[in-house]
């Protein structure tokens, strides 16, 4: 049984984002719902997204697709949600050192509370010194959930250009995100 008062966190917690992807966004139809391989929560994603477990992070489960990509990590009990939130912030798409250390915040920290559940949302810049997919700035954007006795961050990434340039891309990243919903 899905529990709503989650969704509706995970979904608050995403409300300033969402709302900045534009009417005119035309995001593809979220049409595959996926369910964690821990059973704790689902997901959907469009069709064509691949999902399958991080190459970079045994604990990653990652769904992506046409140039984005979306992490998944779940842990079973309740960590501490900002410095789980802070780990979460640090999973990139190369190491440390092939990277620039000056991160651009757009925002931190934001939180937010439903029921038996906290969060915290974060969005950033990362600068990498070779392109990745072609794209050496990136978006990231983790959001972290802890409660009911479950930990949960989920990342999403987009390089900066197109997230720019993108509303539909916005929206689709803000829907996978959106579409968690916690058995």
């Amino acid at each position: 049984m899905l529990r709503p008062c989650a969704t509706a966190l995970l979904v608050a917690l995403l409300g300033p984002a969402a709302s900045s992807a534009g009417a005119e966004a035309v995001a593809p139809a979220l049409t595959r719902e996926h369910v964690h391989p821990s059973g704790a929560f689902t997901f959907k994603t469009p069709a064509d997204w691949q999902v399958q477990s991080s190459l970079t992070n045994a604990d990653a489960l990652e769904a992506g697709g046409g140039g984005v990509l979306v992490r998944f990590l779940f842990q079973q009990g309740e960590a501490g949600y900002d410095s789980l939130h802070v780990n979460c912030m640090l999973e990139r798409l190369a190491p440390e050192a092939d990277q620039d250390l000056r991160i651009r915040y757009e925002y931190d920290f934001v939180s937010g509370v439903l029921g038996n559940r906290r969060g915290l949302d974060s969005a950033f810049v990362v600068k990498y010194n070779a392109p990745i997919a072609g794209y050496r700035e990136w978006r990231q954007r983790n959001v972290t959930i802890v409660g009911a006795g479950q930990s949960l961050c989920a990342i999403s990434y987009a390089p900066l250009p197109v997230w720019k340039k993108s509303p539909a891309v916005r929206s689709l990243l803000d829907g996978v995100l959106g579409s968690v919903a916690f058995r």
